[in-house]
């Protein structure tokens, strides 16, 4: 059985949290750069010209991405050989988000209750999301989720009578009532199957993937090429000013479900789909 400090913990996920909102991944820096080389329209060019500029600028300046820098999703593989020691688990990764908003002047967006609407002032808490794997590791993903995009997201109880037809139809209806609001190019994480949350957790978990990277299953594979070749036909383009780039990837996860239902939902992520790993 190994052991680790809870301290760890927190000064990792204080890391990625800054990490994350400050660093575009190099994979969405290159779909980004191939879709300016596509694109036809001169608006949507300059966009995405302007998209990587503000990327490059804010690596160098170890500045944040994007003005909103998120509610902090915490994603853990956790080996079953492993105990965490010198505190609660919980608490080593909230103390890391507050430790890496406060320490990297990131924007305090999370409210203590839903209703009240007061700040908790520090991002916490964050939301997260932990499976035990075997091993003596752990596996830590910090995803920052902007709620521009978030706001836009979609979950719906689909009958299995409508099939493929019926999920073609509801990621391209979410992203064209979306418009502009989740800063589009997007990446889209689509979650079909289980029950009502899984298909959520799904979509969520849809948005860590590389951006274009093929899926495993030959007919997803298949699928999200036809749903990104439908998306990008609707026009919205790079920050909903107009072009062939409404999104840059689909990525689609999915899980048994009850012969009853088809449940599916749509996370969609902004141009920035952040999120940054480490293992310890």
């Amino acid at each position: 059985m190994r052991t680790i400090d809870a301290s760890a913990i927190t000064e990792v996920v204080a890391k990625l949290c800054q990490k994350a909102n400050i660093f575009l991944g190099e994979d969405l820096r290159e779909a980004l750069q191939q879709a300016k080389e596509k694109e036809v329209s001169e608006v949507g060019v300059t966009c995405l010209e302007n998209l990587l500029q503000n990327a490059e600028l804010a690596g160098r300046e170890r500045l944040p991405i994007c003005q909103d820098t998120g509610m902090a999703v915490v994603f853990v593989d956790y080996g079953q050989e492993l105990l965490v020691t010198g505190g609660d688990y919980t608490t080593a990764i909230n103390e890391g988000v507050r430790k890496g908003y406060r320490e990297g002047y990131l924007r305090a967006s999370v409210v203590r209750d839903p209703l009240n609407r007061i700040n908790t002032g520090d991002n916490t808490p964050a939301v997260i999301h932990t499976q035990i794997v075997p091993g003596d590791k752990l596996k830590i993903t910090v995803a920052p989720k902007g709620f521009g995009s978030e706001n836009m997201s979609r979950l719906a109880m689909l009958t299995p009578a409508q099939g493929v037809a019926g999920v073609r139809d509801f990621v391209t209806e979410t992203v064209s009532r979306a418009g502009a609001n989740p800063c589009p190019p997007l990446v889209v994480g689509v979650g079909i199957g289980g029950t009502m949350e899984r298909a959520a957790f799904l979509a969520k978990k849809a948005l860590l993937r590389e951006v274009a990277s093929e899926n495993c299953d030959p007919a997803l594979a298949v699928l999200e090429r036809e749903l990104l070749s439908k998306l990008n036909q609707l026009g919205i383009g790079p920050q909903g000013l107009g072009g062939k780039t409404t999104a840059l990837a689909v990525h689609i996860n999915t899980y048994p479900t009850h012969i009853a239902g088809l449940p599916i939902a749509v996370n969609l992520s902004c141009h920035v789909t952040r999120h940054a790993t480490e293992i310890i």
